[in-house]
């Protein structure tokens, strides 16, 4: 007999159970006041759930408590009171949007704060290696340098990519720990960094610290379909939280940068560590069933897994995950390449550094933050068109900043590969959850990161080993975009230039039943 269905079990939204529910007591007639209260009755106290949401529930239909106006009238007392009011509905408005479409509810608006600290943590901690890590290492420097700066900065994702995925299949229980885990021993690793920022002990420390915020990111998208509401997709849930993500580091970045003016880079670092903790709490209050992962089946690259009792991903799937990660190497490419061609160019300018730097930086935020929010609010009909179509216009700026090298289309470049990268996830995430069984998802999501993780850190390691020139850069990295883009439409067509990891698989494959054959 086939098993139930998840929707059957509501094993993907427990919060719907009656024990989740708050009681009340029935009321005799309709309109009638309920019965008064007998002598010494205490209600029952609520789910654990609902008594840990309650701490931090907003005011009624979170609106702010409006503060009132001091009775003697002074232009700082004015001031301060226009600062509490403005805050205020700053905070409710932030609060609407976090606990939108039930995500208060279902515990997405928990897993969006752990997010946005890990988004914040990440910024403090780029502000207070800006000068260290970043920067240090030219071209024109020894090869021995050029060979640490590209084992501190791509490493960590190459690290993670092979390894966390497939940990995630075996991870029964105890995901909220392992998000926790990874912040608590960032809060260790930012203080040994902070100690030690003059000299050898920085960058293992900074290594282990970047490896703990991919690990956290990958374990973020194995979590996330455990929370997703009824009311939106999840393609659209991860997509506002990256958007609150993106906020969350550009705020918390320029407290670090004060911090950093204030006390050093030390300080900015202090400052990470705080954050990580503050993370480490709001992981922890993560709903529990998240831990619910019973009848989960583990996803296969491979058209026919050699394992048993995996679920194979379907045509759709390999075409977003191929022009994704061909759009990732652009992303992680121009990240690393910008810094050492301004460097190269700008040699004994700091001030031009951070500057041309900034421009180019500005440009794929803005870009980013446009492609999650467009993400974030439409509905794609046919996500694997959108994917084709995001990767055509990311090769053809690139193509244009080949011919017309400069800081122009270098910008050009940083806003369309970051629109175009946030566009494809939505859309990758929207083909996982139309293709994928609910079964597979959780596992789909974390092998669909490392994918990402891995096409960032070749791109990445071609922008530290290439030569310092925009043409010669932007022209290898252009033939390569263009054989993944032959490779996404010969697998959309069916057909592949890699064996086993192309169109050759049925578009969608049968379900793998839980439990089946045991």
């Amino acid at each position: 007999m086939t098993p139930p269905r998840p929707e059957d079990q509501s094993r993907r939204y427990p919060w719907e159970d009656d024990e989740y529910k708050p009681r009340t007591r029935p009321y005799p007639t309709p309109g009638a006041p309920p019965p008064p209260d007998p002598p010494g009755h205490r209600p029952p106290p609520p789910p654990r759930e609902h008594r840990e949401s309650a701490r931090f529930a907003p005011p009624p239909d979170d609106k702010p408590t409006v503060p009132t106006l001091p009775k003697k009238l002074t232009v700082t007392r004015v001031a301060w009171f226009r600062v509490r009011q403005l805050s205020g509905q700053a905070l409710a408005l932030f609060r609407r949007a976090a606990h939108a479409d039930g995500a208060k509810q279902s515990g997405l608006s928990s897993l969006t704060y752990a997010v946005m600290l890990n988004y914040a943590a990440d910024a403090a901690m780029a502000v207070a290696l800006a000068n260290t890590l970043f920067f240090s290492a030219a071209t024109g420097e020894s090869r021995g340098k050029v060979a640490l700066y590209l084992l501190i900065t791509v490493a960590p994702f190459a690290l993670v990519a092979p390894v966390i995925g497939p940990a995630l299949d075996r991870i029964q229980h105890g995901r909220r720990m392992a998000l926790a885990a990874s912040c608590v021993i960032r809060v260790f690793l930012s203080i040994v960094m902070a100690l030690n920022f003059d000299n050898w002990g920085l960058y293992p420390a900074a290594l282990g610290s970047m490896v703990l915020s991919k690990s956290f990111t990958v374990l973020k998208a194995a979590i996330t379909p455990r929370v997703l509401p009824r009311e939106i997709t999840l393609s659209k849930t991860n997509a506002r939280m990256t958007v609150f993500g993106l906020a969350a580091g550009g705020v918390f970045g320029a407290v670090a940068a004060g911090f950093a003016n204030l006390f050093g880079s030390p300080g900015a670092l202090w400052f990470t560590a705080a954050l990580c903790l503050a993370n480490a709490y709001y992981c922890l209050r993560i709903p529990s069933w998240v831990e619910v992962t019973e009848g989960e089946v583990p996803t296969s690259l491979r058209a026919k897994p050699h394992k048993p009792k995996r679920q194979a991903l379907g045509r759709a799937v390999v075409v977003a995950l191929w022009g994704n990660g061909a759009i990732r190497m652009l992303t992680g490419f121009l990240m690393l390449f910008a810094a050492f061609v301004v460097r190269a160019q700008t040699e004994g300018d700091p001030l031009m550094q951070v500057l041309l730097l900034g421009v180019i930086a500005a440009a794929a935020g803005i870009g980013s933050f446009l492609g999650n929010a467009v993400g974030a609010r439409l509905q794609f009909g046919s996500p694997d068109q959108v994917v084709i179509g995001c990767l055509t216009a990311a090769l053809a700026t690139v193509v244009l900043a080949a011919v017309l090298p400069g800081l122009a289309t270098a910008a050009a470049v940083g806003l369309i590969g970051a629109t175009a990268s946030s566009l494809a996830k939505v859309s990758l995430d929207a083909v996982i959850q139309n293709d994928v069984p609910d079964e597979s998802r959780a596992s789909a999501f974390g092998r669909s990161e490392t994918i990402l993780q891995l096409g960032w850190v070749f791109g990445g390691a071609l922008g530290v080993l290439l030569p310092t020139e925009y043409w010669i850069g932007f022209t290898v990295l252009a033939v390569l975009l263009a054989i993944g883009l032959a490779q996404t439409i010969q697998t959309k067509r069916g057909t592949t230039l890699i064996p086993g990891l192309g169109g050759d698989r049925p578009l969608r494959p049968a379900p793998v039943v839980p439990g089946a054959g045991t």
